[in-house]
């Protein structure tokens, strides 16, 4: 299980060390961020290089000469820092709703920790004044569109950096005003100008992506434990059979994340009356109940392969070009080219949307008299002069088929820019940002199911076909949620509850029920 992020105080970037963890501390939690002596040694090398180039008039790209397709145009040493000053200006050029500020300082941290590196050639002041503005509050205003994911996120990290030259919007202290107004009002001292590559150095990178991406990565992981919570609770109010989830079976087809799953929900069922009760009513389930194991373990090994992927993302050096120091060379690469993270949200995407494909499945059961073994149509005391949860079930299939056309892959489409220049682009900023709306519609999924199958198991113990008991971290779970969202037993405004049932979901709380209760769940 990933480790709670909002637990760490305090992060050390230096180019090396960053996880999805400290990530998330501070781009969600607001975590503390300081800046490692020996990467500020690097980047102050780094800077020394860049500038003996740039006084020795080689020819590099960003440092003597233009960008993108003006590479090829000459530019005197005394219009080195306009230039680098007019890249930003040129490049603010996104539109529409601004990212959120955890994306915003997610984008600030992974700027700051790639030109940690130390082979980025600009000035150490700029990592320095990024950590100041994630610890002291102050937030860019970066719009959302505008990103071909290649060279990188150019006119969202444009957006970003404006402030440091006292311009663009900030919000500060949760208000919105200009960007020097911004800076001033926290202590923090604006540049003049940028020197030679720090405009490159600042816009060449996957940093809204990655931190798009990541935050939605983390989601994902909780919105997969989740499922297998909820998914077991389902179990009782369907009578579910357990040999389904039997070590044996997972064993002989060895996919590790399948066998995890069946883990989980033989921990999770462990010590229920019910499920005990009725391993004899039937021969097999429903695949929705029967594959638990086979779907939310393919989604796990899915975001095994995203984790691992990011995880480097995370201490990439991504600008361009790079300037090393042990023969002098500056070198233009693609770094930028966000084609390793488009592909990897464009999975994590498709694997999300499948967490919400099953999870309606097994609502649908539980509300369907003809499929929910015993239970009452919709979950009704009285039908007819009551729908129940009827509805529900409606709520959560829109979403799964909103996720249906979201899930389409962002990767496999490009438009060339910069006169042919960039001529394949990723389109891997338009993959995170989907995979975000993704997971955020089936943590709501997962919230209809999980409210439905607390009615589901109060049925079901009315009925008293089975006995009582449920395992003893669903009766903590079950408690939690009762204390929000009473049993139904007549109509009643049902969004409220559907309102509670989500704000649960998302804080984090039952994952902690289970960290407490259950040592070993993955």
């Amino acid at each position: 299980m990933i480790m709670n992020p909002s637990i760490i105080k305090d992060v050390v970037i230096d180019g090396h060390s960053l996880t999805i963890e400290s990530f998330v501390a501070v781009a969600r939690f607001g975590a503390k961020v300081s800046v490692a002596k020996e990467a500020l040694d690097a980047m102050q090398k780094s800077r020394d290089l860049a500038e003996k180039i740039a006084s020795e008039k080689r020819v590099a790209y960003g440092i003597t000469t233009g960008f993108g397709d003006f590479a090829r145009v000459a530019v005197p040493e005394e219009m080195s820092n306009t230039l680098s000053t007019n890249l930003i200006l040129s490049h603010c050029t996104a539109t529409g709703d601004p990212y959120s500020e955890e994306v915003v300082r997610g984008m600030l941290l992974l700027r700051a920790n790639a030109l940690c590196g130390g082979v980025s050639g600009v000035r150490p002041v700029l990592v320095t004044m990024m950590a100041e503005m994630l610890n002291k509050g102050v937030h860019p205003v970066v719009p959302q569109k505008g990103s071909l994911g290649a060279s990188g996120d150019l006119a969202p990290l444009a957006h970003m950096s404006l402030p440091l030259l006292g311009k663009g919007r900030a919000v500060y202290q949760g208000v919105e005003m200009d960007g020097g107004e911004a800076m001033e009002k926290a202590g923090i001292k604006t540049l003049d100008t940028l020197v030679c590559k720090e405009g490159l150095g600042l816009t060449n990178g996957t940093c809204a992506m990655t931190s798009v991406g990541t935050l939605s990565l983390y989601d994902t992981i909780c919105a997969a434990q989740l499922a297998d919570l909820i998914g077991s609770m389902t179990m009782e109010g369907l009578t579910g059979l357990l040999n389904a989830f039997d070590e044996r079976v997972h064993a002989v087809r060895g996919h590790k994340g399948q066998m995890m799953v069946a883990k989980n929900f033989r921990l999770l069922t462990e010590g229920s009356e019910i499920l005990k009760n009725c391993q004899s009513d039937r021969v097999q389930d429903a695949y929705s109940l029967r594959c638990i194991p086979q779907v939310h373990g393919a989604i796990r090994d899915a975001i095994e392969y995203v984790k691992e992927k990011v995880s480097i993302e995370l201490n990439a050096v991504t600008d361009n070009p790079l300037v090393f120091l042990d023969d002098e060379n500056v070198i233009s690469g693609g770094n930028f080219h966000g084609e390793p993270m488009a592909l990897a949200f464009d999975f994590l995407g498709i694997a999300c949307s499948e967490i919400a494909d099953i999870s309606e499945r097994r609502t649908e059961r539980m509300v369907n008299a003809a499929l929910s073994n015993g239970l009452t149509p919709f979950l009704t005391t009285e039908g007819g002069v009551n729908s129940g949860y009827m509805i529900v079930q409606y709520s959560a299939a829109s979403m799964v088929s909103e996720n249906k056309v979201l899930a389409h892959p962002a990767s496999v489409d490009s438009i060339p820019s910069s006169a042919n220049q960039e001529d394949m682009v990723s389109m891997g900023t338009t993959a995170a940002r989907k995979s975000g709306w993704i997971v955020q519609n089936t943590l709501s999924v997962l919230a209809d199911e999980l409210l439905t199958a607390c009615q589901a198991i109060d049925i079901r113990r009315r009925l008293n076909t089975h006995g009582q008991g449920i395992s003893p971290v669903h009766q903590k779970v079950y408690d939690r949620v009762r204390k929000d969202v009473a049993f139904y037993e007549t109509d009643r405004e049902l969004w409220q509850d559907i309102k509670a049932c989500e704000k649960l979901v998302r804080s984090g709380e039952l994952l902690d029920i289970v960290r407490e209760t259950v040592a070993d769940f993955e």
